[in-house]
């Protein structure tokens, strides 16, 4: 070693000379190569003498070394390179390797300059050494040239390149060594693949990788393997690759400027790009073969043109040149003269070769370049189109291959070029279906199952080629072809093909289809993940909690923000400015969390919040939720700049339609609403997000996932995500503009919706493929890719929204399972299975309607795997008992042991399924009845093993991953397993009960999720459990009642805030079914279950107590008395210990406590049950009231000098004062529970509410307030007595009121069907009510006066006595406390009871003009038939005689009224007269002349009391006492008169007393003188007197005449009584009468006696003074 060194000097390069200088003369023949041996040692000399320059010169070829030198150097290589002998050779050869390997040898080898450089006289020596024929030579040359080529300080350029690859070639192509053509291959590769990347990098300074000598043999030269050629040649390769200079060698100052100016234009000695040796160049050949083609040399000048215009530095320039010749050499060896050259077609396939390295090695660089790409189109497109025609396999296959590079790489660029190249290579093989080549066919599907691994080019095949009219259709022209291949030949076709062959075309066709869909799948991942990379990853608004710690400012005031600045008389509504401020303030205020869970929570209490505030905004707190999401929905919508297509106003009325408990919000308080939010953005009072990082999705602002599409979920609709119909026109229109002008315009597409059209294309063939490979084979592989397939397809199909297709895939796959016909199952069917569960726990979230295929499938392995364990089904305990025999249902209870162990098989569910049946039906084996085989039956046991390979864990993961479902999606599912659980339970020969209590399961898995989700859940699910709950099946009603309870339960854990109404929603089931089942048991299951859950959850039960309190209503009007009592029980529990709960919620849960427990009055079973309910209304009251809800706690109590003044206020403010008392509310369900049982028709029910109302009222009446009363007594007293009074007597006066909130009383049963007992025992307490409380209640005397005389009024006897006894208690217990004008209340309600009773009875009275009776005077037999000959005397006579009888009935009552009511008047005015004043007296004595008028009015009706008189006789009744009537009338008017004028002298004066009592006393006079037939038509002196025949009387007359005596005596007496004076002004009036009676022969005597006192006492004195 230390010779070898001394031998080579110091130098770098001497070191690598030396010792191959030395070998050379060792074994060159001193005689034939002396002077090679003295060149040697020449060069030894020099050597020994020189040392590194510390610069290198730029001149010298050679490292640090002189450039005067390095010829004397290099002679020797030369020389022995030259020289044709191997042993010489070799180690020149090895000298020459380690100079270029070690970057010895630098410089710039270029044969386009004028004298050739000593770089390049070596690389010829080195080429022409290859000549010698020598195997080892053959390899050191092309370890030489390789080393050369890859030395990053060496160019070679233009002719030297070409040189070195053509060396390359003829070893490649005259070798006889197959290892050695394997090396030359390799080193043609790998120099092929350094000069493309320093030509992609334009750089010498790369590091390219090694060529895979592995690949390079893919297609040919297989048969030159000989045995460890591969591994010889990889190694070879890399040797020379990893055998480079250090890095630390710099490029030296004087390589070309090429090399240095990379990037520039290579220039040759005048400055302008050199192109003429390229030119000289493509007209040469590489190996001597044939000249260029026709056509080339127009290429050549293109290239050369766009070599002027790009300028290309030179490392590109020599690429490019390259690329040319291989290309040009591959058309070469295309000649016809020599179709059979071996050598030819050798050199054509290794020069595919290297343009597919070319192709591959490809990068952004040459896909862009402009000059490439035009080279690629006119010289390898042109190869590939002359190779075309040309059978060779591996032709075909390397065009396929370059083809696919193009494809993958330079689509871009190549559009024209691939939409013709493609239906040429590749569809025209793949359409060829039953006389392919097997090997070309092959390789087209494996080149298609490669690209089709590319998900961007699919969809860049589409849209550029299928979505262009002027283009063909590849991709769907693919997609068909594949279909076609998977199909195999069409029935009765010929085909080549065997049947092995066409099974594998089968396969691979399908795996291609597979994998596009699968490409296409994820694909559409990635943009919608790109599309959610857009969004913030922080959905929070921020804020300062400065600037909200007080929003108001220091005085607390609320501030408007920037609300000041926009008000108009459009939002000046107070309500609806304070809703608005309240979700501005509260989206300003804080920073809403990014966790759906937590947004809902404080939307809740947001709302909860607001309610509380504002009770009169909504009917509930679930619309102010509600609408809460509305308005951040519409905030985003309108000040998001992402949201292209914005929200409407009638899009914002019509998403709120609804809300509000069912009704719809004001339109104009939404439009207002709405128009503010859109005016005025809702933001954060410190926000500092930019717009632009906001986010271009709804649901993901404000973090909610899957809360906005829940308000929008009716109008979901299958909607192309994020693009428009109009995409497809728009990119038409696109190509045909590009197409006017003579463009062709590449489009990539990153929209996911272009996949809803290319599903459109090829869901159809991929179907068809997929189920009939898995229909027709059974081989693993292939049916493992179809069932991916059906995965993939479903994926794509769910998530974009294709519903139609979606479904189709889901039911093939499903229909594959065969689980309908379990005893066909196969392996396959079982994949088909666990697909399906694949499906749904990947892509649940866009299943929607699918899913009652999938959940139908579950539940059918559910079934299968329970009768392989043997396990009782379902049926035995749903099956109805009532149709079957005792013997059959105990069989059906029995064991059941596991059919696995080929146990009893005579199980009817087994068999039925034995037999199967159609996907679609609901119940296996109905209409296959015949007899099961034991092939069936051994098949259908190994088919239960098969299922074994699913476990319930599988099973159970899908229902477990509802959770993880979306809003929409977890709706979708529910009601798809609703719809199963129905067809299971209402199957007619198997009901089963698995997805019942999956729902249950589902249902408990789903109950945290927010309000607005779980809502839509239950109201699918409360539907399904009213239809089930009313099954005509006892034992499926029970079972789903009791699934309903376990719901309940667990919901009844949750606490309810304030204001809302979903414990009452779920509750609901229970209440419908409760009302409408006709079942006993069910009736009585849910009363004990709804009383288990009020028991045990008492204290979380909030809105549900509406509906526990429904659920006793019908529990109490039950048909059967044990749900009545054990109601009742529950109810009792409640009342007496839970009543705090009750009371704590809506005023309308005490409603409907007080309205259940009024219904158990009601009951029929059990009268204790009905007395006991009044008694828990009494002790509500108690309860009510020792809790301190008082009414009113905010008014102070009245004193006896304020209540008057209390009633004149203006009654605007009662609305104001019950609002601001939330208890008041509480008494009036109770106290209008109470006045309706009034009503009962059982007397002791009617006498309890009646003792219990009243009681309430008088122990706690001191509670209310004025306003109160007045509620009480509108709403609850006096609808008892509604039927006593006309509606108008019970008017409210000015200051009466009514709580807004009190229903209207229904109509109560008329006072006269009361029992005298009900009735005096109603008066008794109202008055005394009335008497305690006056000081509060005295406003409604009037009122108490109407009902009191509506008991006067009343026709029987009772009432009318309790009426009268009430009225005078009142009078005398408030006499002195009466005023004057509540006096005179009394009095104008008994006159008005007088005459309201008048026009009636007139109307009654009158019909007896209807009556066709003949009236004689002298007698009363005669009867005068009616003229009219159609009606007969009997019928006459009977219709008569009833109207008759009923007139004389009411003329009765009606008098005995009216005497009543003066009889009353006269005691009251006998016992009170102190407190009466001028203008009571006023109305007493209008009221006594108006009776006494109306009866004398009556008695003068002679022709109607004849018909009358006539009927009673004929009825034989007595006759109404119309004169005792008159009689009394008088006689008590004339009493009161003479009282009045010994009582009141003063008052007389001032109404006149006397002037009435004398025409009282007139009247009087004349109506006896009218019946004794004395009466004249003229009274007074001027009568004329004539001579009068005195008519005899009969006996009627007389007895008239005498039943007036008493009264006409009365008169005269009072008329004698009168002071002298006032008869003295007067007497000119009544003295004609007098006359009269003294002139009247019928007239008693003492009547004769009192006129004759008159004349003699009064008359006498005046006459003769």
């Amino acid at each position: 070693m230390s010779a070898s060194v001394a031998l080579g000097g110091s130098s770098r390069c001497g070191r690598a000379l030396g010792p191959s200088l030395d070998k050379i003369i060792k074994n060159a023949a001193w005689r034939k190569h002396s002077h090679l041996v003295s060149s040697c040692k020449a060069a030894l000399d020099q050597l020994q003498s020189l040392s590194d320059l510390p610069n290198h010169d730029p001149d010298s070829p050679l490292l640090a070394l002189p450039a005067a030198d390095a010829p004397l150097l290099l002679q020797p290589i030369l020389l022995a390179l030259d020289s044709n002998y191997a042993k010489v050779a070799e180690p020149a050869l090895e000298c020459a390797f380690k100079l270029f390997s070690l970057s010895l040898i630098r410089g710039e080898a270029d044969p386009s300059s004028i004298s050739p450089s000593l770089i390049l006289r070596l690389l010829d020596a080195v080429c022409r050494s290859c000549s010698i024929g020598d195997e080892v030579i053959e390899l050191s040359v092309l370890r030489a040239l390789l080393a050369a080529v890859r030395s990053p300080c060496l160019l070679i350029r233009g002719e030297g390149l070409v040189t070195i690859v053509k060396t390359c070639y003829n070893v490649y192509l005259g070798g006889t060594n197959g290892t050695n053509q394997i090396c030359a291959k390799s080193v043609l590769a790998q120099i092929v693949l350094i000069v493309f990347t320093r030509v992609e990098e334009d750089s010498m300074d790369v590091a390219p990788r090694t060529v895979s000598v592995g690949e390079l043999l893919e297609f040919t030269d297989k048969n030159l393997n000989e045995g460890s050629s591969i591994h010889f040649s990889q190694n070879f390769i890399n040797e020379v690759m990893s055998a480079t200079a250090a890095k630390d060698n710099a490029v030296p100052s004087h390589v070309s400027p090429a090399v240095k100016l990379q990037n520039g234009a290579a220039e040759g000695p005048g400055g302008e790009a050199d192109t003429s040796k390229v030119d000289n160049d493509d007209k040469g050949e590489l190996d001597g073969g044939a000249q260029a083609q026709p056509g080339a040399a127009d290429a050549d000048n293109a290239a050369a043109a766009a070599a002027e215009t790009t300028g290309d530095s030179k490392i590109r320039e020599d690429g490019f040149l390259l690329f040319r010749n291989l290309c040009k050499l591959s058309m070469k060896f295309s000649s016809q003269e020599n179709p059979d050259d071996h050598i030819l077609l050798r050199g054509k396939t290794l020069s595919l070769e290297l343009v597919k390295v070319i192709m591959d090695t490809g990068g952004p660089m040459l896909r862009s370049n402009e000059r490439f790409l035009t080279a690629v189109k006119q010289y390898l497109c042109l190869s590939l189109l002359k190779n075309s025609a040309l059978s060779v396999m591996a032709i075909f296959q390397l065009q396929c291959s370059i083809f696919m590079i193009l494809l993958s790489k330079f689509r871009s660029g190549l559009k024209e070029e691939i939409g013709i190249f493609f239906p040429m290579l590749i569809l025209r093989v793949l359409e060829n279906v039953n006389q392919p080549s097997f090997l070309q066919k092959m390789t087209v599907l494996n080149f298609l199952e490669k690209i089709v691994q590319d998900p961007q080019l699919i969809i860049d095949l589409f849209v550029n080629y299928d979505c262009d009219v002027e283009s063909p259709n590849l991709y769907e022209r693919t997609v068909n072809g594949l279909l076609k291949t998977a199909l195999g030949p069409p029935p009765g076709s010929t085909t080549t093909l065997s049947a092995a062959q066409d099974i594998t075309f089968r396969h691979e066709s399908v795996k291609c289809l597979v994998i596009i869909i699968k490409s296409m799948g994820t694909w559409m991942d990635q943009q919608l993940r790109i599309e959610e990379a857009y969004l913030p990853k922080s959905t929070e608004i921020y804020t300062s909690v400065e600037n909200y710690s007080n929003p108001g400012g220091e005085d607390g005031s609320v501030p408007d923000f920037d609300l000041h600045t926009e008000v108009t008389s459009e939002v000046s509504d107070a309500a609806t400015l304070e809703q608005r401020r309240a979700y501005k303030m509260e989206l300003q205020g804080f920073r809403l969390p990014g966790e759906a869970q937590k947004i809902d929570r404080i939307m809740e209490k947001f709302a909860e919040r607001y309610c509380k505030c504002n009770p009169n905004s909504f009917t509930s707190a679930d619309t102010a939720y509600v609408l809460a999401y509305s308005v951040i929905m519409l905030n985003t919508d309108a000040h998001n700049n992402m949201v292209k297509d914005k929200m409407s106003k009638a899009d914002f009325i019509r998403n709120n339609r609804g809300i509000d408990d069912g009704k719809d919000l004001a339109e104009e308080f939404l439009s207002t609403l709405y128009d503010h939010i859109v005016k005025n953005e809702i933001k954060m009072n410190a926000d500092s997000v930019p717009q632009t990082k906001q986010a271009n999705s709804l649901n993901k602002l404000l973090g909610f996932d899957g809360i906005i599409n829940l308000v929008t979920w009716k109008q979901a609709e299958e909607k192309p995500l994020g693009a428009n119909g109009l995409l497809i026109r728009h990119i038409q229109e696109q190509f045909r503009a590009k197409s006017a002008k003579s463009e062709s315009v590449y489009h990539v597409v990153t929209d996911a919706a272009i996949l809803r059209f290319m599903v459109e294309v090829c869901w159809g063939p991929m179907l068809a493929a997929f189920s009939m490979t898995l229909g027709q084979s059974d081989d693993k592989l292939a049916t493992s890719q179809c069932l991916q397939g059906f995965r993939y397809a479903v994926h794509v199909t769910a998530v974009m929204g294709m519903q139609t297709q979606r479904d189709a895939f889901v039911t093939s796959l499903a229909k594959f399972t065969y689980l309908h016909c379990a005893a066909d199952m196969k392996q396959k069917n079982v994949e088909a299975v666990k697909a399906i569960i694949s499906i749904a726990i990947e892509d649940g979230n866009h299943l929607q309607e699918s899913w009652e295929h999938i959940l139908t499938c579950l539940s059918r392995i559910e079934h299968l795997q329970l009768l392989g364990d043997g396990a009782a089904p379902d049926a035995s305990f749903l099956t109805v008992s009532n149709t079957e025999p005792e013997e059959k249902s105990s069989k059906s209870m029995g064991s059941y042991p596991s059919i696995k162990r080929k146990g009893s098989l005579q199980n009817p569910a087994v068999m039925a399924v034995v037999r199967g049946g159609s996907y679609d039906s609901t119940a296996l084996g109905l209409n296959s009845l015949g007899p099961v085989t034991p092939e069936q039956i051994n098949s259908f046991l190994s088919n239960l093993n098969l299922l074994d390979q699913i476990g319930h864990f599988e099973l159970n993961h899908v229902f477990a991953n509802s959770q993880r479902l979306n809003s929409e999606s977890i709706v979708a599912f529910v009601r798809a397993l609703c719809k199963v659980a129905i067809s299971e339970l209402q199957s007619p020969t198997d009901p089963r009960v698995f997805s019942l209590t999956k729902l249950v399961e589902i249902a408990h898995y789903n109950m945290n999720r927010i309000r607005l989700v779980w809502s839509r859940i239950w109201n699918v699910l409360s539907d399904f459990f009213v239809s089930v709950g009313l099954s005509e099946n006892l034992s499926v009603a029970i079972f789903v009642m009791d699934s309903l309870r376990q719901l309940a339960m667990k919901f009844l854990e949750r606490e309810e805030l304030a204001n809302y109404n979903f414990q009452n929603e779920f509750l609901r089931p229970f209440v419908i079914v409760m009302q409408k089942s006709g079942s006993t048991e069910i009736r009585e299951l849910i009363v004990r279950c709804i009383s288990q859950m009020v028991l045990s959850r008492v204290n979380h039960v909030k809105s549900g107590w509406k509906s526990v309190f429904m659920v006793f209503t019908a529990a109490a009007a039950d048909e059967r008395k044990n749900v009545v009592l054990l109601a009742f029980e529950t109810m009792e529990k409640i009342v007496r210990e839970y009543f705090p709960y009750i009371t704590e919620t809506e005023t309308t849960t005490f409603t409907d406590c007080v309205r259940c427990l009024t219904t158990f009055t009601n009951s029929r079973f059990n009268s204790d049950v009905s007395l006991n309910a009044i008694a828990f209304l009494r002790f509500c009251a108690v309860k009510l009231a020792d809790g301190g809800l008082i009414c009113n706690e905010a008014e102070k109590k009245v004193d006896d000098s304020s209540s008057i003044a209390v009633t004149n206020e203006d009654t605007s403010d009662v609305q104001n004062i019950y609002d601001k008392d939330d208890h008041a509310s509480f008494w009036f369900p109770l106290l209008t529970g109470l006045s309706r049982l009034t009503a009962d028709p059982r007397s002791a029910i009617r006498k309890s509410a009646l003792e219990v109302l009243f009681n309430i009222l008088n122990d706690h009446g001191h509670l209310f307030s004025y306003l109160v009363w007045m509620g009480i007594f509108n709403s609850v007293i006096f609808p008892i007595f509604s039927g006593l009074c006309e509606k108008k007597d019970l008017a409210d006066s000015k200051d009466d009121c009514s709580h807004s909130e009190i229903p209207a009383p229904a109509a109560h049963i008329e006072g006269g069907s009361w029992d005298s007992e009900t009735s005096s025992l109603a008066s008794h307490c109202l008055v005394d009510l009335f008497v305690r409380f006056f000081d509060v209640v005295r406003s409604q005397l009037h009122n108490l006066m109407a009902i009191l005389t509506g008991f006067i009024r009343s026709p029987v006897q009772g009432p009318a006595s309790t009426g009268v006894a009430a009225l005078l208690r009142l009078a005398g217990e408030l006499g002195s406390r009466l005023s004057e004008d509540e006096w005179g209340q009394i009095f104008i309600a008994l006159k008005e009871a007088a005459a309201l009773t008048v026009p009636g009875f007139m109307k009654v009275f009158k019909s007896l003009d209807d009556l066709e009776m003949a009236i004689d005077p002298q007698s009363y037999a005669d009867i005068d038939v009616s003229s009219d000959p159609g009606f007969t005397h009997d019928e006459i006579e009977e219709d008569s005689l009833q109207t008759a009888a009923y007139v004389a009935s009411r003329v009765k009552s009606h008098i005995a009224i009216q005497l009543l009511i003066t009889q009353v008047a006269i005691d009251l005015y006998r016992s009170h007269l102190k407190y009466l004043s001028e203008s009571n007296i006023h109305t007493i004595v209008a009221m006594f002349r108006s009776v006494a008028s109306h009866a004398h009015e009556l008695n003068s009706e002679t022709v109607r009391l004849k018909k009358l008189q006539k009927a009673c006789s004929i009825n034989e009744v007595s006759d109404p006492p119309m004169v005792h009537f008159e009689n009394e009338s008088y006689q008590n008017y004339l009493s009161l008169l003479q009282d009045l004028i010994v009582d009141k002298p003063l008052i007389c004066k001032g109404l006149k007393i006397e002037s009435r009592l004398v025409e009282v006393c007139q009247e009087i006079v004349q109506i006896y003188l009218n019946c004794a037939g004395c009466g004249g038509g003229l009274t007074g002196l001027n009568r004329p007197v004539a001579a009068q025949s005195v008519m005899p009387l009969g006996s009627a007359k007389k007895e008239e005449l005498a039943a007036r005596t008493s009264l006409l005596i009365s008169a005269l007496r009072g008329l004698s009584g009168l002071d002298g004076e006032v008869f003295r002004e007067h007497v000119s009036e009544f003295f004609p009468l007098l006359v009269d009676l003294v002139g009247s022969e019928h007239s008693s005597g003492e009547v004769q006696n009192v006129v004759s006192n008159i004349f003699r006492a009064c008359i006498g004195p005046i006459v003769m003074p």
